[in-house]
């Protein structure tokens, strides 16, 4: 039996954050198994309760020190990740803490890995060191696409240290879960069920308006679809949502029937299945593509963060826009193509989806390897 930490994004019910942490769960124990082994994670959480309840495993409060440091020094370690941790985009919060967290673990004699993680943005200067010796002092270090590893390198941190690997999600398994356990539409309706998912980026909404528009463009090019909206965050991805809904009912370009809000599903692998019930995904979230390419639903992304292309970029794709500019008409078309013939994209990227699925499974392979030494 080994006990490892996990830390990251966990607790908050954010869809794509909890869907890593489920993955990463998933892969640890297939790779214990395969091992001849057992893994009994602890994760960090800013609900603990909730965390236990979910998953059943054992969750401490991540911002009560002392209980983070008990954790630590009853564990064989500390995995770190996945997820886009190490950034100052959103405040000056993050990288200290969780850094903060990789010292704590080194200070309990514990080793430190990071798991397919996401590096930056990082603005300040001041912060760059301090992830390099991190790194360079962990046990194995892993992350999810090549311009992460490029910044580690502009930092100092050796390219051999560096593993890049698919985000831990492309691996998550679909569950058990039957269609009328998840609500929402009925699945036999004859119309194709386009997936969308949007969020508030611009305060001026714009980005929102655009997404409006092709949608609307789509409608126009005669191609009958109901659109089910797939909130990867609840409350805000749900008041997004509706925001282009609202609009479209206005316009007239889709009926009631055909404009659809899926819940805001806790259960990563409910959503996971939510959007392989789509004939296409239309997405903002990097999460929505990510489960969209699990599931070999063709999909085109609107890029608001580096972190889209980058991913897009691994499944030989491009954004079809960006919450700056998104052109209605070529968006439409292309939709309207994918609608068409879907078994043309899924072949020309199946290739790439199953390697990917199979490389999201290397770092818990290489944690478990090392806790057996």
């Amino acid at each position: 039996m080994y006990r490892l930490v996990l830390s990251g994004y966990y607790g908050f019910k954010n869809s794509g954050d909890e869907a890593v942490l489920k993955s990463i769960l998933t892969a640890l124990e297939e790779a214990a198994d395969a091992a001849g082994v057992r893994v009994e994670p602890i994760v960090l959480s800013g609900d603990p309760e909730w965390t236990s309840r979910q998953y059943g495993i054992e969750a401490v409060p991540r911002m009560k020190l002392a209980e983070v440091r008990r954790a630590l020094k009853g564990s064989d370690g500390l995995i770190s990740g996945g997820g886009s941790l190490l950034q100052d985009a959103t405040g000056m919060g993050s990288i200290p803490y969780y850094l903060g967290i990789m010292e704590m673990a080194r200070w309990c004699g514990k080793p430190t890995f990071v798991f397919a993680q996401g590096i930056g943005p990082v603005n300040r200067a001041m912060f760059k060191p301090f992830i390099a010796r991190a790194f360079k002092r962990a046990q194995y270090v892993s992350v999810r696409d090549e311009e992460s590893a490029a910044l580690l390198r502009g930092y100092g941190v050796p390219a051999s240290r560096v593993a890049v690997v698919p985000d831990p999600v492309m691996g998550l398994p679909p569950g058990g879960l039957g269609a009328d356990e998840m609500g929402g539409a009925d699945v036999v309706d004859t119309l194709p069920v386009v997936g969308v998912s949007v969020r508030f980026w611009r305060s001026d909404r714009a980005d929102l308006d655009r997404a409006a528009a092709a949608l609307e463009a789509l409608a126009a090019h005669g191609v009958r679809a109901r659109l089910r909206f797939l909130p990867f965050h609840r409350g805000a991805d749900e008041d997004s949502s509706r925001y282009v809904m609202e609009r479209l009912a206005r316009t007239g370009a889709y009926s009631e029937r055909e404009l659809e809000l899926a819940p805001a599903h806790d259960d990563p692998q409910q959503m996971l299945r939510e959007v392989g019930r789509c004939a296409l995904l239309i997405g903002m979230r990097l999460h929505s593509l990510i489960y969209a390419a699990n599931r070999e639903v063709p999909l085109l992304g609107i890029s608001y963060d580096p972190k889209i292309d980058q991913f897009l970029q691994r499944l030989g794709e491009k954004a079809i826009g960006t919450t700056e500019s998104l052109d209605a008409q070529a968006t439409a078309e292309r939709a309207a193509a994918l609608l068409r013939d879907p078994e043309a994209w899924k072949s020309e990227k199946m290739s790439s989806i199953k390697r990917l699925k199979e490389e999201a499974a290397k770092p818990a392979q290489q944690i478990i390897a090392f806790i057996r030494k």
